[in-house]
């Protein structure tokens, strides 16, 4: 089968099409032809640097390295163990992550119970769009930040892959929404349903919120600082990329507030309530460009940029 493996961490020129063999199947596991898959800011660093090569792929000594996690196709193939699925099931899914997921492949194999069912009214790109990315989001708001209806919740990078899933999914949770980004964004924002845009490179949003319940914040160093400037006292921050010690802990600790850095996991339980969600609208998945797997470094190039709207595809059609 076709597959993009990584010669060597570097640049996108160690991005390699080349033949593979098929993966054998674990009894849990099914056989995914892969129809289309999705790309995050991790598939860039894991790409660039060793040190996150380790961390988040876990390759294996001696086999080829696949990067790639996010994953729609068709079931071709069940393990002796899978209830549930059968041949010919459209699914998707976050698979294998953090570790050895291979989803830049014709053919992936995947944990059944990390998979569902792929909703008939979107596309397998909308589908494989609407994994890592929307995980975050569901993870973030619901499993730690518990967001529930009439609270007041702060989204930073609100137009990017895990910030328009969480806009939509906060105000389907009955949230007031405040989203910050830049003014260029301002109406993609509101459009997910936000009920307040903030351009961040023209106004400081802990000036203007004080009493956010909780606060979404992906964004690294020590930007969570002035987060916790803008939640009440006993509310809650979530980080992606900061980690709350030294100052950033003394001063969650000072206002009382529940912290969490999410490291987000594959969750079939999870991807199933996303599925749902899909399926009678209330979130979309909003897709600003698309490539062919061959262009899988291009793919690389523009979420290295960090000025993706909503989330880029790659369709594989082969």
């Amino acid at each position: 089968m076709k597959a993009i493996t990584l010669s060597k961490n570097g640049d996108i020129e160690n991005l390699i099409v080349k033949e593979v063999a098929r993966p054998n199947l674990q009894p849990g596991e099914v056989l995914i032809q892969t129809k289309a898959l999705s790309v995050n800011p991790v598939d860039n660093f894991v790409r660039a640097y060793s040190q996150a090569m380790e961390t988040y792929l876990q390759p294996v000594p001696g086999e080829d390295i696949i990067i790639g996690w996010d994953v729609a196709g068709v079931v071709t193939e069940t393990g002796a163990a899978v209830k549930g699925l059968k041949k010919g099931d459209e699914v998707f899914g976050l698979i294998k992550f953090p570790g050895n997921g291979k989803g830049y492949a014709g053919y992936v194999a995947a944990p059944a119970d990390q998979l569902a069912s792929k909703p008939s009214n979107i596309s397998f790109e909308e589908a494989a769009a609407a994994t890592l990315a929307a995980l975050t989001a569901w993870q973030s708001l619901v499993t730690y930040g518990k967001v529930q209806k009439g609270e007041k919740v702060l989204i930073h990078a609100a137009a990017g892959g895990v910030g328009h899933f969480a806009v939509q999914l906060a105000k389907y949770l009955g949230a007031y929404v405040i989203g910050t980004a830049s003014g260029a964004n301002r109406e993609f924002v509101l459009s997910l349903g936000a009920d307040e845009f903030i351009d961040y490179t023209k106004e400081k949003f802990e000036e203007k919120i004080k009493d956010a319940d909780l606060v979404l914040d992906p964004i690294a160093g020590d930007h969570v600082l002035r987060s916790l400037d803008a939640v009440r006292p006993g509310g809650r921050v979530i980080t992606l990329l900061s980690y709350f010690e030294g100052p950033i802990a003394e001063k969650a600790r000072a206002k009382d507030i529940f912290t969490h850095r999410l490291d987000v996991v594959s969750n079939g339980e999870d991807q199933r309530h996303i599925a749902a969600l899909l399926e009678k609208g209330a979130l979309r998945t909003r897709i600003s460009e698309t490539f062919s797997f061959d262009e899988m470094g291009k793919a690389h190039q523009q979420i290295a940029t960090g000025k993706t709207r909503g989330k880029i595809a790659v369709k594989v059609d082969f």
